[in-house]
């Protein structure tokens, strides 16, 4: 079977969507192809284009940009929806896995509708999306073990997922934070980015509480 993983994530280092792809690449059993297309530096050719539509699984990775998706990876899904129309001869299943800022994954519920509605307007078969809250925590746990800590929940939606996958399956979307007190999230986002990234930028904090 051959796959296609595609990373939607324009960070150039510590993408949270690379992190989430490197999880699930080990749990793909060894006689499936696995193929990456980046999207991030450039568009991809007709010819990559072509070589999805022969794929049998897609698989994206990506943040949430907006309740959505980031706009180079639409447009890729916009041009890729016209490619399958013509060039697709094969039934082809597509996983999705979204991150976001916020601590509550159900903030992914309404992009993983919207790649839903992509796949029936593709004639693709949509099996499983994954929506884990508080993504920018997982560039710090890499070297947690995936299952344990605050991993505990997407080590288990990614053993699912894993499973659907090298058997072509369908499965309930899944929508998870991380196995972590929300209060220490929301006390270490503050000190560790919102902090640093105003003194960063020259700002203090006073200035990041004035009202406009």
């Amino acid at each position: 079977m051959k796959i296609a993983m595609i990373n939607g994530s324009p960070k150039v280092r510590q993408s949270n969507s690379a992190f989430m792809l490197q999880a699930l690449e080990p749990l793909i059993h060894e006689e499936h192809e696995v193929t990456h297309f980046p999207i991030r530096q450039r568009a991809l050719t007709d010819a990559q284009f072509i070589e999805l539509c022969d794929m049998d699984v897609l698989v994206i990775a990506s943040p949430l940009y907006v309740d959505g998706l980031p706009s180079h990876l639409f447009s890729m899904l916009v041009t890729l929806e016209k490619f399958m129309r013509t060039e697709r001869n094969k039934d082809i299943y597509l996983y999705v896995m979204l991150n976001n800022g916020f601590y509550e994954g159900h903030q992914n519920q309404i992009a993983i509708e919207i790649i839903q509605n992509w796949c029936q307007r593709s004639g693709v078969t949509f099996g499983q999306g994954l929506g884990q809250g508080g993504g920018e925590m997982l560039g710090f746990l890499e070297k947690v073990p995936l299952g344990h800590g605050p991993l505990r929940n997407l080590g288990r939606a990614i053993q699912e997922l894993a499973h659907h996958i090298n058997t072509q399956g369908i499965g309930q979307s899944r929508f998870f934070s991380p196995n972590f007190p929300r209060f220490a999230w929301k006390w270490a986002a503050k000190r560790s980015f919102w902090e640093a990234t105003a003194k960063k930028n020259g700002l203090k904090k006073k200035d990041m509480l004035r009202r406009l």
